[in-house]
């Protein structure tokens, strides 16, 4: 299953690691692509791993993020 998330605040590659450490921190995750310039983030994991659970975690770095 893949979700692409709309993600804000990011402005260099260090915010780029954050996101995917982020993601990559929620179980299931499998894959994560972080587009700094597009400003996006497109995300494979397991069936069982909801939007919320992605949002939260790029959130709790400090950034926005949506569907």
């Amino acid at each position: 299953m893949t979700t692409a998330l709309k993600i804000e605040g990011m402005s260099c590659k260090h915010c780029v690691a954050a996101v995917l450490n982020a993601l990559y921190s929620v179980k299931g995750v499998t894959k994560a692509d972080v587009d700094l310039a597009g400003g996006k983030a497109t995300v494979t994991h397991e069936d069982g791993v909801s939007s919320a659970e992605l949002i939260s975690a790029v959130e709790d770095q400090g950034y926005d993020a949506a569907v």
